[in-house]
């Protein structure tokens, strides 16, 4: 069965391919020529999420999984928020780029914030949607604390300055493995799993 994730980013389809099973066939919107992208413009994760799976499910008639996720920093009042992706303003094409520039205003913004005010948290809402309607909502969380800057390789996004104090390393320093055990997405995934199943069995 055919599963569109509508992103273009294909570290959420390998987290999702990797934690719901190889016996579904992942689609991103790459393999899309031409569609019609959804504006994010809700004012919540879970609006955007539902509204991009709705959208995309009904353009391309797939069952559909969008997520919605970013960065919620307690001392700037919630922000990034709903805005993660597009925090520094920036309209790179360059991912990596774009990444670093965001960071670089989180960092700035914080300059002077002791640890113990640094706290945050990562948050994902995840819609899954037939073409004919909303089948299921989940949400995941991951609390930590903002780094002074960035430490590690891995991930994406804000991972290189998002510190977990339990493991005692940024996101960005653990394995996808390790990563996927313990991340907001990955929460959320979790309880879309044994969900999904009373909907598809896979072929």
């Amino acid at each position: 069965m055919k599963i569109l994730v509508a992103t273009t980013n294909p570290g959420k389809i390998a987290e999702l391919s990797a934690m719901l099973g190889d016996g579904f066939q992942w689609l991103g919107l790459a393999d899309f020529n031409g569609i019609a992208e959804i504006k994010e413009d809700g004012e919540t994760f879970a609006e955007n999420a539902r509204k991009k799976a709705m959208g995309y499910a009904k353009a391309t008639g797939l069952w559909t999984i969008a997520d919605d996720s970013g960065l919620v920093v307690d001392a700037l009042n919630g922000k990034p928020g709903v805005k993660s992706a597009r925090f520094s303003g920036a309209k790179d094409e360059d991912r990596t780029l774009l990444d670093h520039k965001n960071m670089t205003k989180v960092l700035a913004l914080l300059r002077g914030v002791p640890t113990e005010k640094r706290t945050a948290r990562f948050v994902c809402c995840l819609c899954l949607a037939s073409p004919e309607k909303i089948l299921i909502e989940t949400e995941g969380t991951l609390e930590g604390i903002i780094a002074e800057k960035e430490i590690g390789e891995n991930g994406f996004g804000y991972d290189p300055i998002f510190f977990v104090p339990r493991l005692n390393k940024t996101v960005a320093q653990l394995s996808r493995e390790e990563k996927n055990a313990i991340s907001h997405r990955g929460n959320a995934i979790r309880k879309l799993k044994p969900a999904i199943k009373g909907y598809i069995v896979p072929s």
